[in-house]
């Protein structure tokens, strides 16, 4: 996922994560509000919503707001979203997959498709794009929660596909129909993951550099700015030189 880290690490150094703070909690209650009430509202009984409360607690969105979010499914007068997958090309060719919750899809299709068309890019058809995807399931663990060859071992037995450590923490690759069984046989070793969640996984990344990198980043901070948008995810990779010059 070297695109998709690349560009959330950017954001982060912008500080614009600090900045849409409200907005980043909005998107997570709406998932999991969504999550709760498709299936049960408690998150032992259901793996979608254990994974929207991990992707919270990992923003720092306080537990009362996590709680009013369940709630709310409960309460029957909330709006019904449905879930959305777009597909389309940025600059230099780049795919960008998005996936969105929405209570009007022709709002949200008309709002990403301008998104795409002001910077570089344009909205696909659905298949044009997921097809140089894999979806699986990625667990995330922070770094000290055990070394490499530990995180590798437990993970292998636990049934994961692959498995990628750096100081920035352990991720754990697994077959998207795996993902809840390897997730929870590691809770039971190593404790509860930062994240857990089904992803698209590039098949191969394409370099970009220049003004085509810099629309590219302007493409997805527009796309991630939607309030439909949950999330993003795209095929390429920077350079160190050209993210230096796009975060100095």
């Amino acid at each position: 996922m070297a695109g998709h880290s690349q560009f959330k690490n950017i954001m982060h150094r912008k500080g614009a994560q600090d900045a849409k703070r409200s907005k980043i909690f909005a998107k997570l209650a709406r998932e999991i509000t969504v999550a709760a009430k498709l299936g049960m509202p408690d998150p032992a009984m259901n793996p979608r919503l254990r994974g929207a409360i991990q992707a919270a607690r990992a923003e720092n969105m306080p537990k009362d707001n996590i709680d009013r979010a369940i709630k709310k499914s409960q309460a029957g007068d909330e709006d019904n979203f449905e879930n959305v997958r777009y597909e389309g090309f940025g600059p230099s060719g780049i795919g960008v997959i998005v996936e969105a919750l929405t209570d009007n899809r022709n709002r949200s299709a008309s709002e990403i498709r301008s998104a795409f068309s002001k910077n570089g890019g344009n909205l696909g058809e659905t298949g044009s794009v997921s097809f140089m995807f894999d979806q699986v399931g990625r667990i995330e663990y922070p770094a000290d929660v055990t070394d490499a060859d530990a995180m590798f071992e437990a993970a292998i037995e636990a049934g994961a596909d692959d498995v990628t450590s750096d100081e920035d923490g352990h991720e754990i690759i697994t077959a998207a129909d795996s993902l809840n069984e390897v997730a929870t046989a590691l809770e039971e070793k190593l404790g509860e993951p930062r994240k857990s969640a089904l992803i698209w996984k590039p098949q191969n990344s394409i370099e970009v550099d220049g003004d085509a990198a810099s629309t590219l980043l302007k493409l997805l901070d527009a796309l991630d700015d939607n309030d439909d948008v949950q999330q993003t995810y795209a095929n390429f990779e920077l350079s160190d030189s050209v993210l230096e010059s796009l975060t100095s």
